[in-house]
């Protein structure tokens, strides 16, 4: 990927930081407290991973594998429990304060969107809070998400014998009943969220829909 491609990742990566900012100022307590879409985890714990993500390092990300042992859940929570400050204000506050942060673990830089995406919707979606997203946002996920395995946080398995069709973005993938959707849609059923079936639409949507892990 050219240097100009992956400064427009962050950019957007960046933008979708912002976004989800301003639509967490003012909410209540109850809110903080909702259950996400993150299975055990809520709307507070959320944005305690997306802290501990933006501040993730190719090296630190090993060190913490390691301290882990390799297990991806357990790293997770220890992240959250990390970065997951007394109140929401303050945790909010963290978030604030790493929103230009570039850096990554090791991996494809692609995921930097589906992270800031797909956990931006793991919040919003149980507080009934909307975001248009910008398509450009979600395309470069697509390619990644079909190709990975979803224990590396991809859907490849999801999405074997169904063919992929974006409606609203130049995206198609796979052979088999079709399956079409947004762009954004396509990226959270890919990485395994649950998604209304009207936000679906083919011969293969039921199978796919199966599929997902919620």
């Amino acid at each position: 990927m050219s240097k100009a491609a992956n400064a427009r990742i962050w950019q957007l990566v960046h933008q979708e930081r912002s976004a989800l900012v301003e639509d967490l100022r003012g909410l209540g307590s109850e809110q903080w407290n909702a259950p996400s879409l993150c299975r055990g985890w809520s709307v507070h714990d959320v944005l305690a991973h997306l802290v501990d993500v933006a501040k993730t390092t190719r090296l630190g990300f090993a060190r913490r594998m390691i301290a882990a042992r390799f297990d991806f859940d357990r790293d997770n929570q220890a992240g959250v429990d990390r970065e997951r400050r007394t109140g929401p204000a303050q945790t909010l506050a963290a978030f604030e304060a790493v929103l230009g942060r570039t850096s990554t673990p090791p991996a494809d830089l692609a995921t930097r969107l589906i992270e800031e995406i797909a956990h931006g919707e793991d919040i919003r979606r149980p507080l009934g809070i909307r975001r248009n997203y910008p398509i450009e946002a979600a395309t470069p996920a697509l390619p990644y998400l079909v190709k990975t395995s979803k224990n590396f946080g991809g859907g490849k398995e999801r999405c074997a014998g169904l063919r992929l069709v974006a409606t609203d973005a130049d995206f198609s993938h796979g052979e088999g009943p079709e399956v079409r959707g947004g762009a954004v849609t396509l990226l959270l059923a890919l990485s395994g969220r649950k998604v209304d079936d009207a936000e679906l639409d083919g011969p293969g949507s039921v199978e796919f829909l199966g599929r997902l892990d919620g």
